[in-house]
């Protein structure tokens, strides 16, 4: 994101179980676009492959880089990472 400190932000590969991280995403619905912060603590990331809505060749794979977090109120929830999305250790 434009504008964010470096030195503060963390990468996907840095994140470790136990890590309290504040995830900040871009999220656009219609012409509305929001800008959504998640504050919690990694309990797993994973590289998950999948398809998408259309067919592909069989070699070219997708994969989406996901944090599932435990919330404050101990809620789980999952991120999907895009090149947007900016990692702050908490």
């Amino acid at each position: 994101m434009v504008g964010s400190n470096a030195s503060t932000l963390t990468r996907f590969e840095e994140l470790k179980p136990g890590d309290r991280i504040e995830v900040e995403q871009v999220v656009t619905v219609g012409l509305q676009r929001r800008t959504v912060k998640t504050v919690g603590t990694v309990v797993r990331t994973e590289r998950t492959r999948h398809g998408l809505h259309f067919r592909r060749a069989p070699d070219d794979k997708v994969f989406s880089d996901v944090i599932l977090l435990e919330l404050p109120d101990g809620e789980l929830t999952s991120i999907c990472m895009d090149e947007f999305t900016v990692i702050r250790r908490a």
